[in-house]
């Protein structure tokens, strides 16, 4: 699904095991400063779990050995980059596969699709691309009266009344992902609610215990995690094969039934849409609102390009590229929060950063969690500043990061769409408060998310 070598959700540390399950081979990290291993069988690795998670290891990785830096998995070796001018010069010139689909599918026990070629990668990656643009334009006025129905619900709260963001947009995102990915079926509450249960018991094992083995250990966490897939992709099967007879064009896997793809392809595809889509969505809204909630001065700046864009319309899909600042709060938003802290790419060919040589099949990690917020790229990182995204320089510095322009993963591109309506249609109509002495702690972990249930307040937006 991607260009490039960055994805829009990254479960690296799963990634890791599957580059070195599909390139057992081992390779040396050419002197690259860093690491040795703690653990001749397992490398670094428990270093990783004492720090909390790969972004916080990453990060006192990079201020103790600099930009470029190594440490081992296992037996391997693996280089870490963590500034913007050493990923610059990271080439890695394989543009027909993607490592969040290869990692996830090898997660998930999927085959199809890999190692079926270039051609065949990049014919699937552009109907899968474009299911999510069809769905997107023949279901634009669903996104809005879903986003609407939200603010409604919210408007009839008194002003002091907690709103909680994790729980409601992680409905919103499900409600949106599931009825453009799948049909109308899907906007019976009792359909979502049962996806929603599945979609859960799988996402909060992806990538939990694979370091410590406790998936494998615990015979009651893995059972539940096989049922919830194994209904969840019946579900997905059933969807499809329905759709297919009423000959529909209209949503997501209508499109992947107008392609070659096989029956267990477009499954698949169907699964990492909606298990990321969802995730990747309401994380996004998550933050785009909490972050506003700080700042009243950005929420009237939106609110003022809003009412010149829209005056008193409904948001359009054709207004959507006009609306420039939101676009802003919105890229802001992903780099204030990391959203996706690290990415990684195998190194298909050997390549060169610095003075130091990269060898063929080493795995090479993107630190982007310790460069969105590396103060020589960016002033002031750790605050909150759609404003800084005026500078041509920093919207180059994000794009080649992967978070905007041709490179940015279709994921991320729906996320953007749906949050760009929510606010569209929120902040004209209310303010948002954040909470005092509320300290919002991040997970920063496959995405940043609130460690725990994140609270405003909001007050109806007097009209002049």
């Amino acid at each position: 699904m991607l260009d490039f070598a960055i994805f829009a959700v990254t479960f690296v540390i799963i990634l890791v095991g599957a580059v070195l399950y599909l390139y057992p081979s081992s390779r040396r990290a050419s002197g690259i400063p860093g690491l040795n291993p703690t653990d001749e069988k397992d490398g670094n690795l428990q270093d990783i779990v004492n720090r909390g998670s790969l972004h916080e290891f990453l990060v006192s990785l990079h201020q103790e050995f600099g930009s470029v830096a190594s440490f081992w998995f296992g037996g391997r070796p693996v280089v870490s980059l963590g500034s913007v001018d050493q990923l610059r010069q990271h080439i890695n010139p394989n543009h027909s596969t993607d490592s969040f689909e290869t990692m996830l599918k090898s997660l998930l026990g999927y085959q199809s699709g890999m190692g079926g070629g270039a051609t065949e990668s990049v014919i699937r990656k552009k109907v899968y691309e474009s299911a999510i643009n069809n769905t997107l334009k023949n279901n634009f006025p669903l996104v809005l009266k879903i986003a609407e129905e939200l603010v409604g619900k919210w408007k009839s709260f008194p002003e002091a009344q907690h709103t909680p963001l994790c729980a409601h947009l992680l409905g919103l995102a499900m409600k949106t992902v599931t009825q453009l990915a799948l049909g109308e079926s899907f906007g019976d509450d009792t359909e979502v609610i049962s996806f929603h249960k599945n979609h859960d018991a799988i996402w909060s094992e992806i990538g939990k215990g694979y370091l410590d083995g406790s998936l494998e250990k615990s015979s009651s966490r893995k059972g539940r995690y096989e049922k919830a897939l194994s209904e969840m992709e019946s579900v997905l099967l059933s969807v499809a094969k329905g759709r297919k007879a009423q000959r529909k064009q209209t949503v997501f896997v209508d499109t992947l039934l107008q392609s070659s793809l096989t029956e267990r392809q477009i499954m698949e595809d169907c699964m990492v849409f909606t298990l990321a889509g969802c995730v990747i969505t309401a994380n996004l809204c998550i933050w785009a609102i909490r972050f506003l909630s700080t700042s009243e001065e950005v929420q009237d700046k939106l609110n003022q390009e809003l009412d010149e864009v829209l005056g008193s319309d409904p948001i359009s899909l054709d207004k959507i590229p006009q609306l420039r600042y939101c676009q802003q709060v919105l890229n802001e938003t992903v780099r204030t929060a990391k959203l996706t802290p690290v990415a990684a790419r195998l190194q298909e060919v050997e390549g060169k950063v610095d003075q130091h040589v990269i060898p063929k099949e080493t795995l090479v990690i993107y630190a982007l969690g310790v460069v969105l917020q590396d103060t020589d790229t960016w002033s002031t990182p750790y605050r909150f500043d759609p404003d800084r995204f005026d500078e041509e320089s920093v919207r180059k510095s994000f794009c080649l990061l992967g978070f905007s322009g041709n490179q940015t993963c279709p994921e991320l591109r729906f996320a953007y769409t749906v949050a760009t309506v929510l606010l569209s249609t929120l902040v004209r109509q209310l303010k948002l408060h954040q909470l005092k002495g509320q300290v919002v702690e991040v997970r920063s972990e496959l995405v940043s998310t609130p460690k725990d249930e994140t609270w405003i307040t909001v007050s109806k937006r007097s009209r002049n």
